[in-house]
């Protein structure tokens, strides 16, 4: 990496980012483009807090470990002009001892450690001259190791294989000697652990914390925390970016142990720990069981960055325990999608049952019943899909002094056209449209992403003919018509859009009809006393677009792009005396599509002498 940040948080749930405390920049021995700021580790003593980081010098080979201190935990933090002397290597970790003696561990060529002086800025004790094996560089060839002054001693007792990132801690008396290791040929890394009766050692290797990732991110570092009684275990993994595994995502969950001293292996887990308030959204997708047919899915394949979603059929269920109840409304927010009915429990007692019937991703709202919680307002959600079959993004419950939003209406945004004729608005948009209730393009994979919608596949698409007459004849306010391909009957609808772009996404939710995966066909007469020349077509559109003239593509807008006034702009073009044809087309896969137009002149300036009418 090239910095670090330091994260804090009350409740381990909501965190708060208090920014850069070191960058490379900041380290007077270290290599400004390095990118070798790995593992760190952090102690407080003495009134202040040390950080210990790994890092490539300026001069030299290897890693050293440097040191920076600060008065307060997120810093500022000051480098010390020097690493440690007789430390080669990465991911450092100290351990304070009972009686203030501190202790210090490495990785790099084995896992070594050593008493640290009571400054945290020198080792206590002499060097020591080491020779290590001779390694093979990617070619194969033999690269001699020469001999180097090191600090401290390996840690003897670890099992064979790939070993690194250590961190040590103390519980009840007990050493333990913490580390990633790869176990089998070619695979990944395990967390695993050693015990001992002294900080350096002999160690007695115990087994395993944290198996590999099923999902097969390659590394795992991790450090382990006793806060407020509770032991955790910090890790990570790639879920973000799983194609990706170099990105990495924080993971916590409980740590225990047995009564001989020993510690539990730790299942990963989504829901990781912490108490989550009910008033925001709850992440059921991070369940702490289930039952039943339930599956976990990214809520947007093409973006996992986005996270997940949990699928139900029906009898399935799924269970978020420890939720602060305090100071909530008894009405529920889902935010699902699919075709069935859900039943929602708190500590096992159904509150109150939604229909889900959705296309895509949309927020529902119910009243519930009263709650009944344990101690502190504490209780478990279940969610139970009790037919058909749901995607659950999340659920959460209103504040008490939050109000219910109130659902977008067609009217919010169009008003039905009432006169024979319109202007374009000041700044020449276009505002009358003839728009057609939008076409599903649900079972395409070609629409579940705008970045599908390129330059070749746009005229392939959209000069289908989808019902008759589409190019020829110029349709009615009410007209309906049958779309071939996907069986559905549409009607068409004269409005006057309240905004210079035209929401497509509101007309398709104000006439409850799908907002996703959609195609939209759009048209208007452009009337003009007299012939006008030399005119240019300005349009912008949240989705890919194609627009005509007369029967004629003067424009297309292709991808995933945001409507931008002006986005686009055809070649000189002529609106006849009379009445002309412009036709629109825009596809939307996952976007809330919107788009506008107006025409322009050879300055660039609005052109508004003309009529617009939808019959």
């Amino acid at each position: 990496m090239a910095d670090y940040h330091v994260f804090s948080s009350e409740n381990l749930i909501d965190w708060q980012d208090h920014g850069i405390i070191i960058s490379q920049q900041d380290v007077p021995w270290g290599n400004p483009e390095g990118y070798s700021m790995w593992a760190p580790d952090c102690v407080y003593k003495n009134g202040k807090y040390y950080f210990f980081f790994p890092n490539a010098p300026k001069n030299g080979h290897g890693f050293g470990i440097g040191v920076a201190t600060a008065s307060k935990p997120e810093g500022p933090f000051t480098c010390e002009a020097q690493p440690i002397n007789g430390i080669s290597g990465i991911d450092p970790c100290v351990l304070l001892d009972d009686d203030g003696s501190a202790y210090i561990y490495w990785g790099g060529m084995g896992i070594r450690g050593a008493k640290l002086k009571d400054n945290l800025l020198e080792v206590d004790g002499e060097l020591q001259e080491v020779k290590f094996p001779d390694r093979k560089d990617e070619n194969g060839n033999t690269i001699k190791m020469p001999a180097m002054k090191i600090a401290g001693k390996e840690m003897k007792g670890l099992p064979e294989g790939f070993k690194e990132g250590p961190f040590a801690f103390k519980h009840n008396g007990k050493y333990y000697l913490t580390f990633p290791w790869v176990r089998k040929e070619n695979g990944t890394e395990t967390l695993a652990y050693a015990m001992s009766d002294s900080p350096l050692g002999p160690w007695t290797f115990k087994g395993i914390i944290m198996a590999e990732h099923a999902n097969g991110c390659w590394t795992n570092h991790h450090s382990i925390v006793n806060y407020k009684g509770q032991w955790y275990l910090f890790y990570h993994r790639n879920d973000y970016s799983p194609k990706f595994d170099k990105n990495r995502s924080v993971c916590i969950d409980k740590l225990s142990f047995n009564a001989d001293g020993s510690i539990q292996e730790v299942k990963p887990t989504l829901r990781g720990v912490g108490i989550s308030p009910a008033t925001k959204p709850i992440q059921i997708d991070r369940y702490s069981s289930i039952s039943g047919n339930v599956k976990t899915n990214y809520v947007m394949a093409f973006m996992p960055q986005m996270g997940w979603q949990v699928s139900l059929q029906k009898g399935a269920s799924v269970k978020y325990t420890d939720v602060d109840f305090s100071g909530i409304k008894p009405i529920a927010v889902v935010r699902a999608q699919g075709n069935g009915t859900i039943a929602i429990k708190v500590n096992g007692k159904m509150i109150t049952t939604m229909d889900v019937n959705a296309v895509r991703m949309s927020e529902e709202y119910t009243a519930t019943s009263p709650i009944t919680t344990r101690t502190n307002n504490i209780a478990d959600i279940e969610v139970v899909c009790t037919s058909g079959e749901v995607d659950i993004d999340w659920i959460r419950f209103l504040g008490e002094n939050e109000e219910m939003p109130k659902a977008p209406q067609l009217t919010d945004y169009f008003n039905k056209v009432t006169t024979s004729s319109a202007t374009p608005d000041q700044d020449g948009f276009i505002r009358r449209w003839l728009l057609l209730e939008p076409i599903s393009k649900k079972s395409m994979k070609e629409y579940s992403s705008n970045l599908n919608f390129t330059y070749k596949f746009m005229p392939q698409e959209l000069n289908k003919e989808y019902y008759p007459g589409q190019f020829k004849k110029f349709p009615k306010d009410g007209q309906k018509v049958k779309i071939a391909a996907s069986g559905q009957t549409l009607q068409w609808h004269a409005l006057d859009s309240k905004r210079f772009n035209t929401k497509l996404f509101r007309f398709a939710s104000g006439m409850k009809k799908q907002m996703y995966s959609v195609l939209f066909w759009a048209t208007t007469i452009i009337d003009c006393e007299e012939e006008i020349k030399d005119v240019r077509l300005a349009a912008g559109s949240n989705g890919a677009s194609m627009w005509w003239l007369n029967g004629e593509n003067v424009l297309t807008l292709e991808s995933d792009r945001r409507m931008v006034k002006d986005d686009g702009t055809s070649n000189r073009i002529t609106l006849h005396k009379g009445r002309n044809i412009l036709r629109v087309a825009v596809a939307n896969g996952p976007g809330m599509s919107d788009m506008c137009a107006r025409f322009i002149d050879e300055k660039g300036n609005p052109v508004t002498g003309y009529l617009i009418k939808t019959k």
